[in-house]
C-alpha cells in the first residue's frame, strides 16, 4: 500500500491539473541535499515502515543551493503528528481505488525507507550559502516546521504554511485541489524534506525559515516557536476567541494545553477542556481550566449543564484517528471513512447559535455523518484553521509573550536523554 501511494506521486492516475499555480509559482526548492564533501555521517531518526523507526547514520548535509543554511541541531521534539507516521497504517484504500485506481481515499503519508523524521527543531548556524547575509555561523536559530519561499503571494502576507513554491506533491494537489508548503520530515506528501530529528539539517531559504534567538532565551523556551506555540496561537486567533467568551477545547495534549492558556490570555471568561487522560486533565485544572472526562460524561449533555446557552467557541485540538463510537470504529476498520467526525459533531452541537468552531487537528481525508443540518440551521462558523503560518506569529510570540514572561512554553517539556556513545 505504501508503495502504491509513493507510485501515485509519479504516475498518471492523478489526472487533475495543478490549480492556480502559474509559471512563477512553480517549486523553486528541492528536498534533495548534497552530502558533505568530507564524507562524514550523522545520527538521525529514520522511518523504515509502520512501527519501524530506527536510529541510523546518514550523510551530513552540505550547502546545496545558495540560500541554504546548515543548522547543527541542539533541540528537537516529537510531535503528535509524528505518531501518525510511525504507528498506524499509512495508506488506506477505498473500494473505488481498488477497482479503478481513479480515486485515492485514505490516510495518506507517502514515506520512503530511510526518510529522516522531525519537523520541530532549533540549533546553531553551522554553515551559510553565499546568498545568506543576515545570519552568522554560531548564531542560535529556530526553524519553522514549514519551508516557505518568501516570495509568493502567501509568503508576502507571512502565510508561510500556504507557500505555493516548496511542495511538489501531485498527490496532495489531487486530494485537496492545491498544495500546502513543504514541511520538514513529514513525508513526500509535504515535499519529502529531511527532518530535524538529526544532528544536522539543511534549511532551504534559510533567511526566510530561521528565526534568530536572543541569548537570554533558553532552548527550552525557544524550541516550541517551531510549531506548537504558533499552531496553538493560530487556532485561537483564527477561530476568533474574544474577551468574555466561553471556550471549549477538545483534546488536552500539548496543543490543547497551550490553546487553553492562549484563550485565557485573550480574555476568555471560561475555558472547558475535554479529554480522558488523568494527567492532562489535572494539568488543565491547575491552569484554571474546567474539565470534562469524556469517558465519564456525555460531552454534549455535560456542556449544556455547565453552559446552558452553549459555548461561544469550540476548538478541535484532538485527533481523527481514534473514533469513540462503535459505528465509526466499524467504518474506519472497513475503510469507509478516513477521519472520524465525532469531535466536529460534538462541537457543532455544543456551541450556541452563530458560535464558532475551529479545527486545528490534522485531518486527512473524508468523514461520514457530519451534522450538516445543525451547522446550517444554527449558523455555526466551521473554520478549518489550516496548518499554522508560523512566520505570521513567531516573532510576536517571542517578543510579546516569552520575553516578558507572559507565557512559559516549558509547561510541555519532558526530557529524554539518549546515549549514543556506543552507536
Amino acid at each position: 500500500m505504501q508503495t502504491l501511494s509513493n507510485a501515485a506521486q509519479d504516475i498518471d492516475i492523478l489526472d487533475v491539473p495543478i490549480i492556480n499555480v502559474t509559471d512563477t509559482d512553480q517549486p523553486i526548492v528541492r528536498p534533495e541535499y548534497k552530502p558533505s564533501e568530507d564524507g562524514k555521517t550523522m545520527t538521525v531518526l529514520a522511518w523504515f515502515g509502520n512501527n519501524d523507526v530506527r536510529v541510523v547514520n546518514a550523510p551530513i548535509p552540505d550547502i546545496t543551493e545558495p540560500d541554504d543554511v546548515i543548522v547543527r541541531v541542539t533541540g528537537s521534539t516529537i510531535c503528535g503528528s509524528d505518531l501518525h507516521l510511525c504507528a498506524m497504517p499509512l495508506l488506506q484504500l477505498s473500494s473505488v481505488l481498488m477497482t479503478s485506481l481513479r480515486r485515492l481515499h485514505g490516510e495518506i503519508m507517502t514515506l520512503q525507507k530511510g526518510d529522516i523524521l522531525g519537523h520541530e527543531f532549533m540549533g546553531k548556524v553551522e554553515k551559510c550559502g553565499r546568498n545568506i547575509k543576515n545570519l552568522q555561523v554560531g548564531q542560535r536559530v529556530v526553524a519553522s516546521f514549514q519551508i516557505a519561499c518568501g516570495e509568493c503571494e502567501y509568503c508576502k502576507q507571512k502565510l508561510s504554511s500556504f507557500c505555493d513554491r516548496t511542495n511538489t506533491s501531485l498527490l496532495q494537489n489531487y486530494l485537496y485541489g492545491q498544495r500546502d508548503a513543504g514541511f520538514f520530515g513529514y513525508s513526500h506528501f509535504t515535499g519529502g524534506f529531511p527532518g530535524g530529528q538529526a544532528e544536522f539539517v539543511r534549511v532551504p531559504k534559510g533567511e526566510v525559515n530561521l528565526l534568530p534567538i536572543p541569548d537570554n532565551v533558553s532552548d527550552e523556551q525557544a524550541l516550541y516557536l517551531s510549531d506548537v506555540l504558533p499552531t496553538s496561537y493560530h487556532a485561537v486567533m483564527d477561530t476568533g476567541v474574544e474577551k468574555g467568551d466561553v471556550v471549549g477545547v477538545w483534546g488536552l495534549g500539548p496543543i490543547g494545553q497551550c490553546v487553553a492558556r492562549w484563550a485565557k490570555l485573550k480574555g476568555a471568561a471560561r475555558v472547558i477542556g475535554i479529554d480522558t487522560v488523568p494527567e492532562r486533565l489535572e494539568m488543565a485544572r491547575n491552569a484554571g481550566v474546567e474539565t470534562i472526562d469524556f469517558e465519564e460524561w456525555d460531552v454534549q449533555k455535560r456542556i449544556y449543564e455547565l453552559v446552558p446557552r452553549g459555548l461561544d467557541v469550540a476548538i478541535d485540538c484532538g485527533t481523527f484517528h481514534e473514533p469513540k463510537t462503535f459505528k465509526h470504529k466499524v467504518q474506519k476498520t472497513l475503510m469507509l471513512e478516513t477521519d472520524s467526525p465525532e469531535t466536529i459533531n460534538e462541537m457543532i452541537f455544543s456551541v450556541r447559535k452563530l458560535g464558532r468552531c475551529g479545527i486545528i487537528s490534522a485531518y486527512a481525508g473524508f468523514a461520514n455523518q457530519v451534522n450538516v443540518g445543525a451547522l446550517m440551521e444554527k449558523g455555526v462558523r466551521l473554520i478549518g484553521n489550516g496548518q499554522a503560518p508560523v512566520h505570521k506569529y513567531w516573532k510576536d510570540i517571542l517578543d510579546n509573550y516569552i520575553l516578558p514572561g507572559k507565557f512559559d512554553p516549558r509547561l510541555q517539556v519532558f526530557k529524554v536523554y539518549l546515549d549514543f556513545s556506543g552507536f
